[in-house]
């Protein structure tokens, strides 16, 4: 059975990736993109944190 470890593990994975994939199809430089890929990966909450309030927005 998962705990709640375990579960919060599994939503910030997703989140992780979600942003990863954001970060990439953005029309950021390819350094900038890099360095907030790295955030993401290296520093999986305090990143998606980061990334959610100054990392690079879609233009739609």
């Amino acid at each position: 059975m998962m705990g709640l470890e375990g579960i919060l593990g599994i939503i910030v994975l997703v989140l992780d990736i979600y942003a990863v994939l954001n970060i990439f199809q953005s029309s950021a430089s390819t350094i900038k993109k890099t360095i907030w890929i790295a955030l993401v990966i290296l520093l999986p909450v305090f990143g998606l944190i980061l990334w959610f309030l100054l990392g690079p927005k879609n233009k739609a």
